[in-house]
């Protein structure tokens, strides 16, 4: 029986997640998102997808954020009719993100038309509407943690908690039928052991192959005890000396819950009661709705804190949340004393880039980025030292104190990674996707160091590489462009 693997997102780059089963003929996708970074990045989000969008016999998507799952519309405006099989959280999310995509896309693509107009250029449709989106929602199908479910004649899928974000998944797929069947497992992004609001992630025991994210493969995070000390410095430091305003950008799904409860947990020992505390962004104080609303997918500790808090939800309590854009342009007359948990997490987007424009050149402020920054990114340019940004057309200097605080992160380091993958039983083949060259790297070579625990085969996916899932472990690529690939 035909079992192949092939790779056209997320390959040796972070974001554009996609990957194509075929299994005796019958095609399943997995995960469907947008590339990310700089206007060449996201130029490529308009390119045919490499395969027939019609002839996919399924979509299985890991979780909701944008990156894995912001070009299902365009699948489906391309001609895809089948279901998306995803957690339940996941597809209540997707139906606040993919709506706030398309509305981006609108608008994004008026504004440019009529730059075109001027020149008389021809107009360009958006990537996908609001219309694809709704078609798109129609055709989710909702699965719960540990439910095993036949997605097509030959391929069975089982979801379990990755403890990235509400409703994320490790997706553990059996292809075929015994004795020539293969067990393939996608980590989806893997969150982080010991970290808040929501469970660690699932180990697996089995696996064939073990496709795996590798965002920071080539790094350690902070330990969760040194980066709440680390957080607690800089919001006393700032408090005590009176200085400017406080913005976090933060992705809506995630970060932005996790900041809240944190506020929650640590108002007095922080000393934030003095300040003002405001969550503007729209997208996210939806998805806390949907967060409020999964309680039985939280952890012990979060469950345990709300019975013993009754009627003062840890996600409610602390921030004012702004949907209005007159309440958000409100914010811009406040010059102290104000925090501003704002998307997009990336700052390439969003309400966060208004209130860079009033606070970004002011020495008083002070900027916390708290996740990834994908290259050619505003947050990786601040990160890596910018000392001017363009924001809407005009340049705007980088006076304020920079923060990296990295241990927020809601995906694996380096060690935690391995931990997981030394949890599977016979050291399966594996191949890394979702990171950056340097990250993959280093982590391919970590995993190859040990000798117990080396990896029968391992490789480095490249965009187009199909793999021929029937010779595993030993790994057979079906494409001259795959020979370089395996380390």
């Amino acid at each position: 029986m035909q079992m192949t693997l092939q790779f056209f997102g997320a390959t040796e780059e972070v974001t554009g997640s996609c990957h194509l089963l075929n299994v005796g003929g019958q095609q399943v996708l997995l995960d469907c998102g947008l590339i990310q970074g700089g206007k060449a990045d996201e130029l490529r989000n308009h390119d045919p997808f490499p395969f027939q969008p019609e002839q996919i016999h399924a979509v299985v998507l890991s979780h909701a954020h944008i990156d894995h799952s912001g070009r299902l519309a365009y699948l489906v405006k391309q001609g895809y009719t089948g279901p998306v099989y995803t957690q339940r959280a996941t597809a209540q999310l997707c139906n606040i993100m993919l709506r706030d995509a398309a509305m981006l896309q609108e608008r994004g693509t008026e504004r440019t038309n009529k730059k075109r107009a001027k020149h008389d250029l021809e107009e360009l449709e958006p990537l996908f509407t609001e219309e694809d989106v709704e078609q798109v929602l129609t055709q989710f199908v909702v699965l719960d943690y540990g439910q095993r479910v036949k997605v097509a004649d030959e391929i069975e899928v089982c979801l379990s908690d990755a403890g990235h974000i509400l409703g994320s998944a490790v997706v553990e797929l059996w292809l075929g039928q015994q004795p020539e069947q293969k067990k393939l497992v996608f980590s989806g992004d893997l969150g982080r052991a010991g970290m808040p609001i929501l469970d660690d992630p699932t180990f697996i025991d089995k696996a064939d192959l073990v496709l795996m994210e590798s965002t920071y493969g080539n790094r350690l995070h902070r330990s969760w005890q040194d980066t709440l000390v680390e957080l607690k410095s800089i919001f006393k430091t700032t408090i005590s000396e009176s200085r400017g305003n406080i913005l976090i950008p933060a992705f809506s799904v995630g970060r932005a819950q996790e900041l809240l409860y944190l506020f929650h947990l640590y108002a007095k020992e922080w000393d934030l009661s003095r300040w003002r505390i405001c969550l503007d962004s729209p997208m996210a104080i939806k998805a806390t709705e949907v967060y409020v609303n999964n309680y039985p997918l939280m952890d012990e500790d979060f469950k345990r804190f709300t019975r013993l808090s009754p009627g003062k939800h840890p996600l409610l309590s602390c921030a004012e949340f702004v949907s209005s854009t007159e309440e958000s342009i409100e914010l811009n007359d406040i010059h102290q004393g104000l925090i501003v948990i704002a998307g997009s997490g990336m700052c390439n987007g969003g309400r966060i880039r208004n209130h860079f424009v009033h606070n970004l050149w002011r020495k008083e402020a002070d900027i916390i980025i708290c996740g990834f920054q994908a290259l050619g990114t505003p947050g990786r340019l601040l990160v890596d030292g910018a000392e001017e940004l363009t924001i809407h057309g005009q340049s705007v200097k980088v006076a304020a104190r920079i923060h990296t605080v990295g241990g927020l992160s809601a995906h694996a380091d380096q060690a935690e990674l391995l931990r997981w993958y030394h949890h599977f039983e016979d050291a399966p083949a594996i191949i890394l996707v979702h990171g950056e060259p340097e990250a993959q790297q280093v982590l391919i070579q970590a995993l190859n160091q040990d000798k117990a625990t080396k990896p029968k085969s391992s490789a480095i996916a490249k965009r187009g590489d199909c793999l021929d899932l029937t010779a595993l472990p030993k790994f057979v690529w079906l494409n001259a462009a795959s020979d370089t690939s395996e380390t």
